[in-house]
């Protein structure tokens, strides 16, 4: 892999095709790759918030850990290495644009040895950057075709199961980080030129009972070890992740973790409009109905998801939610102090803000999920 900075642009980019490099390419901030910390990168941040938040940042360090160790055993059924891994979190990272998060990453990916530079390898590779640049720019734009042909190039279920987990879990670390940076009154250093991601189509949200299933094949029952087990009874209990659980199961360290910070994260009465913004502007139709409850605010949205002004000019504390939610979910590398401040101006706390920020996050990731590995469908089609 060839990696390489764009005159002008302090950002990473690399290569979906291997290459031969003369000399060795090191990566820009090579200290980057040595954190402590994997989830938050070493943002220092006050005691009373770093103890308020650990509930949920603990299992998302546990889950960094996992998702990304240092050494990946390959197998016929697991074939995503720690290349595969780490490349995959970078293409994310680029297109989320956080600094801090990026840096990361391609430091951790320089010095591992990339494929070979076979044609099936490079198509290989090609297909997983695609798929993970799209899924996270423009969720809306994933179909059933885009995952047939991630197992066209070879990978398994787990696999798939496995590089939708990435792609919503850097999402997720890209907003927290964004949100942390924002609290501590950090510049956001975003790129010129670089795209805000557009909201999904109204169409999309057109009918009110579309509910969601999946359309890959969950594991089965039959075959489940004695942990699987465990963990699809503890998990599926839970509504957000009942369909997802029987997919997540195919490692359950990592639905653990996941389900550790949903239950985590507090809830309040926010929270649906936050879910609401997110899946509306992601494309789950199926998580917006979830959370729609015939509201105002979701029959308007429904219709144009810009088209709040009027809805929002008596209530000063959602429309400033609205508006660092928008944000936040089109383009983290974006949000800033003076996006988080107003939050607080209206009168929450810096706890409350960051923990439904922190959700509006999850809640992307959970869109992404849904997308992915499933589709919205009428009860009575199914």
């Amino acid at each position: 892999m060839e990696q390489r900075r764009v005159s002008g642009k302090s950002h990473w980019y690399h290569e979906t095709q291997s290459s031969t490099c003369p000399a060795e390419v090191l990566p820009l901030v090579p200290e980057a790759a040595h954190v402590e910390d994997r989830f938050l990168l070493e943002i220092a941040l006050p005691e009373s918030l770093l103890a308020a938040s650990e509930t949920w940042i603990a299992p998302a360090r546990a889950l960094a850990s996992r998702l990304f160790p240092d050494e990946v055993a390959v197998s016929r059924l697991n074939t995503f290495s720690a290349y595969d891994r780490l490349s995959t979190a970078l293409t994310v990272a680029q297109v989320f644009g956080v600094q801090r998060l990026c840096n990361h990453y391609a430091a951790r990916l320089a010095p591992l040895p990339g494929p070979d530079s076979s044609r099936e390898s490079n198509h290989r590779l090609a297909q997983i950057t695609q798929y993970a640049r799209q899924l996270a720019s423009s969720p809306a734009v994933i179909t059933s075709q885009a995952r047939t042909q991630l197992e066209d190039v070879g990978l398994t279920l787990p696999d798939i199961v496995l590089i939708n987990q990435i792609i919503g879990f850097v999402g997720f670390q890209a907003r927290v980080l964004a949100t942390f940076q924002a609290v501590l009154a950090h510049p956001a250093r975003w790129i010129p030129g670089m795209p805000v991601q557009e909201d999904a189509d109204a169409d999309r949200f057109a009918d009110p009972e579309a509910r969601w299933q999946t359309t890959i094949r969950s594991a089965e029952p039959r075959f489940a070890s004695v942990e699987q087990e465990s963990m699809l009874t503890k998990w599926q209990s839970l509504p957000t992740l009942a369909g997802l659980a029987p997919l997540l199961v195919y490692d359950c360290p990592a639905l653990e973790a996941t389900g550790n910070i949903l239950t985590a994260l507090p809830s309040d009465t926010w929270t649906p409009l936050v879910a609401l913004l997110s899946a509306r502007i992601n494309g789950s139709a199926s998580r917006f109905n979830e959370y729609a409850n015939d509201s105002g605010f979701a029959v308007l949205l429904r219709q144009d998801a810009d088209a709040l002004q009027a809805w929002s000019q008596d209530r000063p504390v959602e429309r400033a939610i609205v508006q660092a939610v928008q944000l936040l979910t089109r383009s983290p590398d974006r949000f800033s102090a003076a996006h988080f401040t107003p939050l607080t101006e209206k009168g929450l706390s810096v706890q409350q803000a960051v923990n439904l920020l922190a959700w509006s996050g999850f809640c992307g990731w959970l869109d992404r999920l849904r997308i992915a590995l499933g589709e919205s469908v009428r009860p009575d089609i199914e």
